[in-house]
């Protein structure tokens, strides 16, 4: 059966809520991560030039792979649909799978990070809760159902706490840049600004990180079939999102080393630390309670948005019949892929948990963003060789060596690990555990030819 004809009747009961302002904000809000930014200063002023080349070699070359693979395959399933017509049904399905449980490592950090910050900006008296194991799993856990529950009610409504969570990036950024300029005006950079990056184990799996963190304009894909003229529009919202998102970390980067030394930026709790200072450097006691407001609408706009653009992939597989059908079905009055959302819910939760066994809270911090680079850029694999049998042969190569070079950095433990043979094994074993599974739920489901 054609792909076209596979997807059409589903994809009619889904609903074309997206213009141009709301796909842009949506893909703003899928791409930045604003805890990136305290990773990035943490391992010093040379990350901002890697900001910088990486949007050159990554985010550039995806624009114009997504806006050309989404014309080629329009429907809902993004990158499912693109690696399926290009490279068969098996590999379509182990780049959803893969890509699918990479969100799914990511909910986990995002959340422990996001909720990190938001406690440690209520002042010293609740401080010490931002690294309360116990505390920051059950209000992270709490998150992630809070967000995805939210985002089941449809894309009528979801779309504006994407829309919300692009704005207050914005916001936070030109609040970051305001403070750092009038700080070097009174007292001068708390850091000196070389930009040319170290090579220590901490800055090469940065740079795997800062990668990770520039993905995300392939979701915009996934909601083809709810964009409104999507060959006019996922271009133009592309171009816009992956300027603004290579923009955006690099400068904020800077705004905090000008207020704080990298050794002073925590990767979990930064942004909660510059607030602070720059609060006492002004006298001004409620810059980092803003600065928490709006950390939090950007989070919770990356969750909607992620949550939403991955639940398409679920359920473009389901109505391939390569999951249970129950899959392939929208719910009758949101119009929502809801059991793929509660599918999502579920195995956060379990690696939630899972990751806090035998490790102290950091470097549990530092497995799952391992585990997220790895299982988020073997995907892009495909993506890329899809462009490249689109026509987009540069934009194609560029894209490999980005996810290559990133797929080798994520591997090298960080400082705070102290059992690298568990660090790595562990890596490892899910990692295979993920290919593995891919493997026996597709041979469960697919129809033999």
């Amino acid at each position: 059966m054609p792909d076209a004809a596979v997807q059409e009747q589903p994809a009619t009961a889904l609903r074309r809520e997206l213009g141009l302002r709301d796909l842009t904000l949506f893909a703003i809000a899928c791409i930045v991560g604003t805890r990136w930014v305290a990773s990035a200063a943490h391992a010093g002023p040379g990350t901002i030039t890697l900001w910088l080349v990486t949007t050159v070699l990554f985010v550039v070359p995806l624009a114009v792979a997504v806006a050309a693979l989404t014309v080629k395959y329009p429907g809902a399933g993004g990158l499912y649909l693109w690696t399926r017509g290009d490279f068969g049904p098996w590999h379509g399905f182990l780049g959803f799978w893969v890509y699918w449980m990479g969100i799914a490592f990511w909910f986990p950090s995002a959340a422990m990070a996001y909720m990190s910050v938001a406690v440690y900006t209520l002042g010293p008296k609740y401080a010490h809760l931002s690294s309360n194991r116990v505390f920051l799993v059950i209000i992270s856990l709490a998150a992630i159902w809070i967000a995805l529950g939210a985002n089941a009610i449809g894309l009528k409504i979801g779309k504006w706490i994407e829309n919300l969570g692009g704005i207050a990036t914005w916001l936070l950024g030109a609040l970051l840049v305001t403070l750092a300029i009038l700080i070097w005006m009174r007292r001068g950079s708390a850091t000196p600004i070389h930009l040319i990056p170290s090579f220590d184990r901490d800055t090469i799996n940065a740079w795997a990180t800062i990668a990770y963190a520039l993905t995300g304009l392939e979701l915009a894909g996934m909601m083809g079939a709810e964009i409104r003229n999507p060959r006019r529009t996922l271009p133009r919202a592309g171009w816009i999102a992956s300027a603004f998102s290579g923009l955006f970390y690099a400068v904020t980067t800077l705004a905090m080393l000008v207020i704080l030394q990298p050794g002073n930026i925590s990767q979990l709790n930064g942004l909660g630390e510059v607030g602070a200072a720059a609060g006492n450097v002004f006298g001004m006691a409620w810059i980092s309670p803003l600065i928490a407001i709006l950390f939090s609408l950007t989070a919770l706009g990356q969750i909607g948005g992620l949550g939403s653009g991955v639940s398409r992939l679920p359920f473009a597989a389901g109505v391939d019949r390569l999951l249970p059908p129950a899959f392939g079905k929208v719910h009758p009055k949101w119009g929502t892929p809801y059991l793929s959302i509660l599918a999502l819910g579920l195995v956060a939760t379990l690696l939630l948990v899972t990751f806090q066994i035998g490790e102290t809270l950091s470097a549990a911090y530092d497995s799952l963003v391992s585990l997220m680079v790895i299982t988020g850029f073997l995907p892009y694999l495909y993506v890329f060789g899809s462009a490249w049998k689109a026509g987009r042969r540069v934009s194609a190569l560029s894209g490999w060596l980005v996810a290559v070079l990133a797929l080798i950095c994520s591997v090298a433990p960080t400082g705070s690990i102290t059992n690298i043979w568990l660090f790595e094994g562990k890596i490892a074993v899910v990692t295979l555990a993920v290919i593995a599974s891919a493997w026996l739920v597709y041979r469960r489901h697919a129809k033999p030819m």
